[in-house]
């Protein structure tokens, strides 16, 4: 499982850097995924958001995230949470 947040994490900030020119309107930080698992053992939220395709998604992705493929992330943007912390991979 670890090694699938990794890898899925490391594909993240490859697809994260073909960004447009534009700056983000919210700031855009990373996070490890140690990072992400401290985060939630203190009972802290995340919205985690698995951007591969949906048979991708279907074979294995991390409990608790939702399906958004990159493609339509513009389109469903009102649905991301602009309070708790947004993880995508």
């Amino acid at each position: 499982m670890r090694a699938l947040v990794a890898s899925t994490l490391a594909a993240a900030f490859v697809l994260l850097g073909a960004a447009p020119a534009a700056p983000p309107d919210h700031p855009v930080s990373f996070i490890s995924v140690d990072e992400l698992k401290a985060h939630l053992d203190r009972g802290g939220a995340a919205d985690i958001i698995d951007v591969r395709k949906w048979d991708e998604y279907v074979r294995q992705h991390i409990k608790g995230a939702r399906s958004m493929p990159l493609r339509i992330v513009p389109d469903r943007a009102y649905e991301i949470s602009r309070t708790t912390l947004v993880v995508f991979y």
